[in-house]
């Protein structure tokens, strides 16, 4: 079986095309937070609508926009109370269905959206796409970061995936992990994996508490799989 705790960035990143996130950047990305603490990421795909993971579902969830760095929210602008739509057909056992939407109230600013894919796609092998989060950086820490990190990742072939974890849910995507030092770790769960300017995956799960070296892909959520179901929501702007 493979391991379902909350995952997920990024160690032993190249200084060049990989590692803290440069101010103003990347605004799409959503801090999911309980009491006011990141727990996952998210990400904004317009403007009333975050994407992240159904494993993330959690009492007292806001979630924060518009800022790269945790340590400047402005709780008045930034911090925003969510309706929660998960997928009716989540397995918190299994992480099939590993996809919920967050509905917020009207923004107080215009933010940047990232988009998603308009059909279903099939994204092949050795894609170089990247992962963004506030996850764990550091082996052995518990912490997670205030301000966003970026890695690139090349996706891997699901035949490959499968065979690697004996194991996997419907309707996912595996990128990074798996003979590489590139990924996600704890405190990325939700974020978006970006090919060619798309979000078209939801970070999931990887192997339990092993960022550093894991020998097993990192495995996200593919949103284009549950286009009807998203549009559905967006069309009626509302779960």
């Amino acid at each position: 079986m493979y391991d379902t705790s909350i995952s997920c960035v990024l160690i032993n990143v190249s200084p060049l095309s990989e590692g803290w996130v440069r101010k103003k950047t990347l605004l799409y990305m959503a801090s999911v937070q309980s009491k006011g603490k990141h727990k996952c990421g998210g990400f904004l795909i317009n403007e009333e609508f975050v994407v992240t993971a159904a494993h993330c579902d959690m009492k007292n969830m806001t979630v924060v926009l518009g800022t790269h760095d945790l340590r400047r929210v402005d709780d008045k602008t930034m911090r925003y109370r969510v309706q929660k739509c998960k997928h009716p057909s989540y397995n918190d056992d299994t992480l099939e269905n590993d996809i919920m939407l967050l509905k917020v109230p009207e923004l107080s600013k215009t933010m940047a959206t990232i988009p998603i894919p308009s059909k279903s796609t099939y994204i092949k092998a050795k894609t170089k796409c990247r992962v963004a989060g506030r996850g764990i950086s550091k082996p052995g820490s518990r912490e997670t970061v205030d301000e966003l990190r970026v890695v690139d990742v090349s996706t891997i072939d699901l035949k490959v995936c499968e065979k690697e974890w004996r194991i996997i849910p419907a309707n996912v995507i595996c990128a990074g992990g798996y003979k590489t030092k590139k990924g996600f770790c704890q405190g990325d769960s939700g974020g978006p994996l970006v090919c060619k300017g798309e979000a078209v995956g939801i970070v999931s799960f990887n192997e339990k508490n092993n960022c550093t070296y894991p020998s097993l892909p990192n495995v996200y959520t593919e949103i284009s799989k549950f286009l009807p179901w998203v549009n559905d929501i967006l069309q009626k702007k509302s779960c």
